[in-house]
């Protein structure tokens, strides 16, 4: 009976590429949590957190959209969940 020597490169192949695996699995289940929440919720969970928001009637849909540009980039949001705020908030 012969023996497969494994190599530990092969070993460190395997770890990176379950590791991989175990990412994009848990990237997929968070995107479908964000993708059931709609603006409402997601302006309480990202916006309200740092700061008071002012009302949704002091800016126009077009001052939205760029308060929404600007804070999408400091929040670390999705460009959907930028879209659902603004639309949100632009109602």
């Amino acid at each position: 009976m012969k023996k497969i020597k494994i190599h530990n490169k092969t070993w460190a192949i395997i770890a990176i590429f379950s590791t991989f695996i175990a990412i994009v699995i848990t990237g997929c289940v968070e995107s479908q949590k964000v993708a059931s929440k709609g603006g409402a919720q997601l302006w309480a969970e990202n916006c309200q957190r740092c700061h008071n928001t002012p009302s949704p009637a002091s800016f126009s849909h077009e001052q939205w959209v760029t308060i929404g540009l600007h804070m999408q980039t400091r929040a670390q949001l999705t460009a959907k969940e930028r879209d659902k705020i603004i639309a949100f908030l632009s109602q």
